[in-house]
């Protein structure tokens, strides 16, 4: 008699084990994807939700099968929002323990070499991917908000591309920055070259920002950064055009006239001495390494060949004879 229970039991368990196994494989077999998808937990859904969005998409039949699942590895408190990329041949218990790590989707946000401060804030709320979090602010408000109260924003963001999950703040991306240039720049300054006429960080902040300003070509910067340290160091004044755009802010149309490098402004290196105030745009690491490295050159002046190049000249008389070819091959 008790062999004859035995034997119906035992097929009840084989029979729930089956049912189990059966239930649970629409989660371990893998997509049938020919190619990576976009797939989104929108913020404040859950384990019911997710179960619904997989249904809909094709990728589970059973949305119960799943919300099972999720509270046997109570997952379901745990789900993270977020832009998701599903690979083909993954699984769904993969893609599902994913979302609840947080492994969400990452995408390239370049921050130019050369931008002025207002062209990444303009960078920010034109992207798709930030959440404006500081777009009613003025700088001196966005410097505040980011700690650095007081302090010009101007050069303090370091040209990169950094990775960011779709709806990161912008304030997030820009503290990244801020505290990135902070640390190169303290880096460059002390491997910094001997008896630079440079007296603190910042100014050579200010002097990577000129030279990434007037560099076309990549291994002119050092040449060029010679040339601004060689004038530094005769108290001869830098005039550098970029530094009198940078002044006239939005009053520049494109074109730089005489009546501009006579305009006195403080970034006015035709009119004032020694450096601008700020730097006038945002330098990269190349650019902070030619100021802290110039070129060993006596070289005093540079002018524009028309190819993207500059010729050097150590003396005036060498100079405008360089002008005046050039100028006159442009006309």
């Amino acid at each position: 008699m008790r062999k004859r229970l035995l034997i119906p039991l035992g097929l009840a368990a084989l029979a729930a084990v089956a049912l189990a196994a059966w239930g649970a494989w629409p989660l371990l077999r893998p997509l049938p994807l020919a190619a990576p998808v976009t797939f989104e937990l929108p913020a404040g859904q859950g384990g019911a939700e997710l179960a619904s969005r997989l249904h809909e998409r094709g990728w589970l039949a059973a949305p119960a099968v799943l919300r099972a699942y999720l509270r046997v590895r109570d997952l379901d408190g745990r789900l993270k929002a977020g832009e998701y990329t599903v690979r083909p041949g993954e699984r769904l218990v993969d893609l599902v323990d994913r979302i609840a790590r947080g492994e969400v989707s990452l995408h390239a946000f370049t921050i130019v070499e050369g931008w002025t401060f207002a062209q990444l804030r303009r960078a920010l709320r034109d992207s798709p991917l930030f959440t404006p979090t500081l777009a009613g602010l003025d700088d001196a408000a966005v410097m505040a908000a980011l700690g650095r109260p007081g302090r010009h924003p101007e050069g303090w963001f370091l040209p990169e591309t950094y990775h960011v999950a779709r709806g990161s703040s912008d304030r997030v991306l820009l503290e990244r920055a801020l505290e990135a240039m902070e640390r190169a720049l303290e880096a460059v300054w002390a491997g910094r070259d001997p008896d630079l006429p440079l007296r603190d960080p910042y100014e050579l902040l200010i002097l990577a920002s000129i030279v990434e300003k007037e560099t076309a070509v990549p291994d002119e910067r050092p040449l060029i950064a010679a040339v601004f340290v060689n004038r530094l160091r005769r108290g001869m004044r830098l005039q550098t055009d970029p530094t009198v755009i940078y002044g006239l802010g939005e009053a520049f149309d494109g074109n730089l006239r005489r009546a501009d490098l006579r305009r006195d402004t403080p970034y006015n290196t035709y009119t004032r001495n020694g450096l601008p105030p700020t730097p006038i745009a945002l330098p990269g690491r190349a650019a902070l390494e030619a100021a802290a490295h110039p070129a060993d050159s006596d070289v005093l002046y540079f002018v524009a060949r028309g190819d993207g190049r500059h010729h050097f000249s150590r003396t005036l008389a060498e100079h405008n004879a360089a002008v005046d070819r050039y100028q006159r091959r442009r006309r």
